[in-house]
């Protein structure tokens, strides 16, 4: 040998010419042609998932200022101001924890579901177009771009054919539980990088692996080590990166990522302990790597959330209340092409359609596991076992069949109470399913395809048929109450200072959020009490809103049922504590609030006689 250095474990028999290196070996004009052709099809199911995005979303637009989404609006008007709030960030004026509602304590943006790189990234459409078209735009963004990234998974990692790839990829993005999402959840509905994180994981381990990195030696034989440890600390940053920046998008999509993938990796070493023991100590120090540079940038912010002004450290959903329905999983949401009213009654609302994947499919998706048998057998086991316990996992603490609570203990009564876990709703555990199942069906109709025979047909039109009852129908919207001229002409500024607060009335709560649309529209003042998530539960536990003070629940009472109650001395030495309890300037009754005519009446008795500005009546206090 020409060099003392090099051993027999540098060298690799000689082998044939791989896919890259065939195409490499073509004229430069051909492997032009036929990367111009790949992405003209790339392009066009991306085209296809937009389409239906817009589609599914259709009724916000042409004008997202004037319709809200019918089945959730409470949820979209929190979003909206959420959106508002982040994208003051581009004007130097953000931080985690926000008075523009609950003064004069604030909310802790961390602890609530605030999207907060979305609000930043979007901050442009924000401040020049309103938070309501950011909204919409996102509503239809987040299911498009999930769609789309699991295609390109698909399509890159698993090598699959574009028609199996896109099969996939449209129930991932588009199956009953982010259809059901879209009404108003884009913490949940943001998955898009959730294909990036499995890429990077699985990058990791293919570089942590001794004999992948004999199979991909240099021309010559000689295995080039450093590029693969440069492959490991790369895919270990990027994975940091991509963790880091979903913390800020949607902390509950991570937490089920990561049990999903921690499933399925568990399942791996079962299943191959042989790759275990080559690549496991590789894998481990690039997670470590991983996890270390995620702690720097999340270290501080995490304990914002939990330990900081405003923070919880526990849930707000009971897991009981929020269980999944056993008989909701061969049932199709009432969102979907197929789907009846009558299986809305099998969960908490029409957000959460979460399992409602229907006979044919699950059917189906057994077919093809079955039919797959050895083939990709490490990876379909791995969904097979994860999609089963997360499955499980939705249940909750005790089964549901057919709205019965049977008494009969489920899986999830293993992790009730547990720190983090204690913050997701068990239902939700659902949503992971969506990408295993993807993931079999694309493995089965890619085999289909890649041989001959009945098989080539049949597979990919049985896995269409049972997934064409899922399509989904657009979202209902209706129109929006206008906002009143007080607000979006500025007018407020002549009773309260920017950066001051203005006690609209009835004040916002969590069974009335309108209010907050108002700061959402004009996020320069800040408003009492609202609808988020704080410490107002019982010995400092997670709670929706705060505790209303004694003027807002009078209000509120007249607002309901326009009843005048007696006015006297304390009741009116009350309504001063409270508005320097909220530190407030102003308090603004606007045109067209339900009984604003005895509304008025007791504010006067309350705070004196009224000055009118714009379409509001306004009481400086």
């Amino acid at each position: 040998m020409s060099s003392a250095a090099t051993t027999a474990t540098d060298v690799v028999p000689e082998r044939a010419p791989g896919p890259a290196e065939r195409a490499a070996s073509r004229p430069r004009a051909a492997r032009i042609r036929a990367a111009l052709g790949r992405h003209r099809s790339d392009l066009a199911v991306s085209l296809l998932f937009v389409l239906l995005a817009g589609w599914l979303t259709q009724g916000l637009w042409p004008n997202p200022g004037t319709r809200t989404l019918a089945l959730n609006p409470a949820d979209q008007a929190l979003y909206e101001w959420f959106l508002a709030i982040d994208a003051r960030a581009l004007l130097g004026d953000f931080g985690l924890l926000s008075d523009g509602l609950n003064a004069p304590a604030g909310v802790n943006l961390m602890t609530n579901t605030s999207v907060i790189a979305l609000g930043i990234v979007l901050a442009p459409v924000t401040l020049l177009l309103g938070a309501p078209v950011t909204f919409a735009l996102l509503a239809a963004a987040n299911v498009a771009g999930t769609a789309i990234a699991w295609y390109l998974l698909f399509t890159r990692v698993l090598r699959a054919r574009r028609l199996a790839a896109g099969l996939g990829a449209g129930l991932c993005g588009f199956g009953p539980g982010m259809v059901s999402q879209t009404n108003s959840h884009l913490h949940m509905t943001a998955q898009w990088l959730v294909p990036v994180i499995v890429w990077l994981v699985v990058r990791l381990l293919r570089a942590a692996d001794p004999r992948r990195l004999a199979a991909s030696a240099a021309p010559g034989g000689v295995v080039r080590f450093g590029a693969d440890r440069r492959r490991m600390v790369s895919s270990a940053v990027g994975l940091a990166v991509t963790v880091s920046a979903q913390v800020f998008i949607g902390e509950e999509v991570l937490f089920l990522a990561a049990v999903t993938l921690l499933i399925m990796a568990v399942t791996c070493v079962v299943v191959d302990r042989e790759l275990a023991r080559r690549a496991l100590p590789g894998f481990a120090g690039g997670m470590a790597l991983a996890t270390g540079l995620a702690s720097l940038v999340l270290a501080y912010p995490l304990w914002f959330q939990f330990a900081g002004p405003q923070g919880v450290a526990d849930g707000v959903f009971n897991p009981l209340h929020f269980s999944a329905d056993l008989h909701s999983w061969w049932a199709i949401s009432p969102l979907s092409l197929g789907g009846t009213e009558s299986a809305a009654a099998l969960t908490t609302g029409p957000a959460e359609y979460n399992t409602f994947l229907g006979w044919p499919l699950l059917l189906v998706t057994v077919g093809c596991t079955v039919w797959l048998g050895r083939r990709r057998r490490m990876v379909a086991t791995a969904c097979v076992v994860a999609a089963v316990v997360m499955a499980a996992l939705s249940l909750g603490p005790a089964l549901v069949l057919g709205g019965t609570r049977t008494g009969v203990p489920g899986p999830y009564a293993l992790l009730a109470g547990l720190p983090v876990v204690d913050g997701a709703l068990p239902m939700r555990f659902a949503l992971a399913v969506l990408p295993l199942v993807g993931t079999l069906l694309v493995l089965a109709v890619d085999r289909a395809l890649r041989g001959t025979g009945r098989a080539r047909r049949l597979v990919p039109a049985a896995v269409g048929a049972a997934l064409l009852p899922l399509l989904p129908t657009p979202l209902p919207t209706v129109e929006r109450p206008p906002l009143p001229e007080f607000v979006t002409g500025g007018h407020w500024r002549a009773c309260v200072e920017p950066g001051g607060v203005l006690v609209p009335v009835p004040l916002p709560s969590p069974k009335d959020p309108w209010p907050m649309r108002w700061a959402a529209a004009d996020p320069a003042f800040g408003l009492p009490e609202g609808f988020f998530i704080g410490p107002y539960g019982r010995r400092g536990t997670a709670a929706f809103g705060t505790y209303p003070r004694p003027t807002s629940r009078l209000l509120a009472e007249v607002a309901k049922r326009g009843d005048r109650p007696v006015i006297g001395p304390e009741q009116r030495q009350q309504a001063a504590r409270d508005v320097d309890f909220w530190n407030a300037s102003c308090v603004a009754l606007t045109d067209g609030t339900p009984h604003a005519n005895s509304l008025r009446i007791v504010l006067e008795q309350l705070y004196g006689p009224a000055t009118r500005i714009a379409d509001a009546w306004t009481w400086r206090v």
